[in-house]
Order: structure tokens, then sequence, then C-alpha cells
């Protein structure tokens, strides 16, 4: 009796191969191609994406966090506790931009669901975490609207928030693809207090407006006057001559839901409902195409 050789695994399903340095063109074309397919499914025109801290949390669990720091004497020194303290309670102090942030994503999604297209609007999108991100999804979930997390792999683990829509809840391994998944679709960007994270993604989108590497006007909102002028100077830029003045026009700062969404309503409207001084382009056809 002739034996035969245990069949090799086809290349696709190859795990071993797939996992392995070789592999890696075809998870990255993974990181793209499956995401299409669902925003393509999911019928999502664009989005507006809000960034900001994922340290923040509403006023309510911001006090109840002190109140425990208070209480739960554990730290090894005074000095130790005394930061404790300090630290929650700028927790309290930052509370506002949760808040906010899930005020202004329930507007903006109320607002979108009544413009009349055949593909959904304006989705409110955010990397997919807790803090201003959850505050976000929260907003937009509690208007009825669809709402997309963006989420990444990280040596510690961030979980998805419960506010993200289902079916739209993403989880990336390659930074770079989840940047080109947040700037792609995006018609506005609304960037609240945060840290590194926040800045690299701030700066990236503003380089890209600046040397015109998008095919489309991304409206850019910097909420919290108070809080990044503390962080950046951006006349600095100017009077260094490292920016030119006209550049501090790609975005602006605001300190209220109602001016922020002012402002995100009549720039969507000029620049991608009623048509503005620059023509648009089709950003993702493809996600426009119906299966045949």
């Amino acid at each position: 009796m002739t034996e035969h050789l245990k069949a090799a695994p086809v290349p696709y399903a190859n795990e071993k191969f797939l996992n392995s340095p070789d592999g890696r063109i075809l998870r990255i074309l993974a990181e793209y191609q499956e995401p299409l397919a669902r925003f393509r499914r999911e019928q999502i025109q664009d989005t507006v994406v809000f960034f900001g801290s994922a340290r923040f949390h509403g006023r309510k669990d911001a006090a109840e966090n002190l109140a425990a720091v208070e209480h739960n004497h554990t730290a090894s020194s005074a000095v130790q506790f005394e930061q404790d303290v300090k630290r929650a309670q700028a927790g309290i102090d930052m509370a506002r931009y949760y808040d906010e942030a899930r005020q202004l994503a329930h507007r903006l999604t109320k607002w979108s669901l009544e413009i009349p297209a055949r593909r959904h609007r304006f989705v409110v999108t955010t990397g997919g975490g807790p803090g201003i991100m959850e505050a976000a999804n929260l907003g937009a979930h509690e208007a009825g609207g669809k709402t997309i997390g963006l989420n990444i792999q990280l040596p510690f683990e961030q979980y998805p928030n419960q506010y993200i829509t289902p079916s739209l809840n993403f989880l990336f391994h390659y930074f770079f693809m989840r940047k080109f998944w947040f700037a792609y679709l995006a018609k506005a960007l609304v960037i609240f207090p945060g840290g590194f994270g926040t800045m690299d993604e701030l700066f990236e989108i503003l380089t890209l407006a600046q040397t015109d590497k998008l095919a489309k006007k991304i409206i850019v909102i910097i909420y919290g006057s108070e809080y990044w002028n503390r962080v950046i100077n951006f006349q600095t830029f100017v009077d260094a001559g490292t920016i030119a003045p006209e550049d501090l026009e790609l975005f602006k700062i605001v300190d209220t839901p109602d001016a922020a969404f002012e402002f995100l309503r009549d720039g969507l409207t000029k620049y991608h409902l009623g048509g503005g001084p620059r023509k648009q382009t089709e950003v993702l056809p493809e996600i426009a195409k119906t299966r045949p």
C-alpha cells in the first residue's frame, strides 16, 4: 500500500507563514482590505475623528476616584500620597472634556442623521478605547447613530469601549495602517486634550494638510485653549519662521461644544455638502459601489 505525505496547507491557511516576517505584506494588506470591506458593507461614506486622552473620566467617576484615593491611603510615603491626590484632583479638573466630547459627538451625530444620503455621513470615529474615545462613542451611540472604533494592539490591554457599533469595531496591529484609516475617511478632526499619541495624530494631519497631500478639505478643531496654550505656543512657529502665518489657518481653537459644533457644521456643509471653492474628489470610490 502506497503511503502519501500529509497534504501541506494552502498558503493562505498556513498560520506559521502568515505570522512570519515573510507574511508581513499579507498582514498589512489585510489591515487595508478587511476594514475596506466592512466600511463598504456598512455604507460608511466619511467620518469625523475625535482624538484625546484615554485617561479622562466623566465628573462622577473622577470624583469617586479622588474619594477612593483619599480614603484608601496606601501610598508608600506622604510625598507619594500627595502626588496621587494631585493626579486625582487633575482628573476632576479635566473631566469637563469627557463630558463635552460626549455632548459634541451627540449633537454632531443627530445633525448628520438628518442629512439625506444613501450612505452614512460624518460618522463619529475614535481610537476605540477609554477616556475621550469612550466619551465620543457614547455621545454618538446615545444619538442613535453608528460609531466607529479603531483600536490598536498594545503591550498593555486596551479593551474596546462598549459604545462602538459592534460591526464597526476594529483592531489593528500596525499603527501606520490604523492612522491610514483615521485619515482616509475623515472630513474633520477634533483634538481634545491628550498626550503623546494625541500630539502625534494632530501634527500628522496638520503636516498632510500643510503639504497638500490630502485630496479633500479636512476641518481641524483643537478643543480647549486653556490646555493647549500651555502645551503648544503655535505663534512661536511663525515667529521663528518654521511655518508660514497662513498655516495657523489650518485649524481653529474652540472652548465649547456649541462653538465646535457650529464650526464643524458650517465647514462640513461648505466643503462636503454644499460645495466649496476647492473641488472635492471622491476619496474612497470603492465604498460607494454596491456589490455586482
